[in-house]
């Protein structure tokens, strides 16, 4: 059995996001008036939800989580105008070769759906995307197997013949309580130490192919 489906996180694994994020959270901090945080703290959030990286940097009741992150929301949509997410290098060519391959590629993070669709749009990529799911579309956010569940539920996939990719805990963890081999990328927002669970783990995204490979080999010599 080939890998057939390929399920990617967005922030720190396509897109290189980092500054924007933590430029965000830290002005969302200034303007609550919130005790002061470490870039490092808030870069350590990336990949929650956005209300509960407010309650593990705070400890406040997910309501104020909630709060915080609607000014969040609104600082973003200035600071996006002038802070460009680049893809990171080689992602766009590779989502084409695996498109090309036949692998049904998909995404799953606790961005908003708006917000993936728009950057999937600028990076030219509608096309090879099969899925999108996002933090309003399931119950339960990461490290919760509900996105990767949802995304071989849209796309008729199994578990044992997927690939979830990310660049933190959370997406490494979502995708073993899913039933899929896992891959971290190195070049994102988590360390190595948080990402020795994963079963493949590379320092560029073209290196994805060589995964693969490796997945088919093995289901082939068995």
């Amino acid at each position: 059995m080939k890998t057939e489906t390929v399920i990617l996180d967005f922030d720190g694994t396509m897109g290189d996001s980092q500054h924007l994020i933590v430029t965000t959270l830290q002005a969302t901090i200034g303007e609550c008036r919130l005790p002061s945080r470490t870039d490092a703290q808030c870069a350590a959030t990336i990949g929650l939800p956005l209300w509960k990286a407010f309650v593990v940097l705070f400890g406040m009741s997910d309501a104020d989580g909630q709060r915080c992150a609607d000014v969040y929301r609104r600082i973003f949509m200035e600071n996006k105008k002038n802070m460009a997410v680049k893809p990171f290098p080689h992602v766009i060519e590779t989502i084409r070769q695996l498109h090309g391959l036949g692998v049904t590629v998909a995404i799953a993070s606790s961005r908003s759906r708006q917000s993936l669709v728009e950057y999937v749009e600028q990076y030219g990529i509608v096309d090879c995307i099969a899925s999108i799911v996002a933090s309003d579309d399931v119950e339960k956010a990461k490290p919760a197997p509900d996105m990767v569940l949802k995304v071989l539920a849209d796309t008729g996939g199994k578990p044992a013949s997927a690939l979830t990719v990310g660049d933190m805990t959370y997406d490494i963890d979502m995708g073993k309580a899913a039933g899929t081999k896992t891959c971290g990328v190195t070049y994102g927002n988590g360390t190595l130490q948080e990402l020795s669970s994963a079963d493949f783990l590379i320092d560029d995204f073209s290196e994805l192919l060589n995964v693969i490979d490796k997945l088919t080999s093995r289901r082939v010599d068995k």
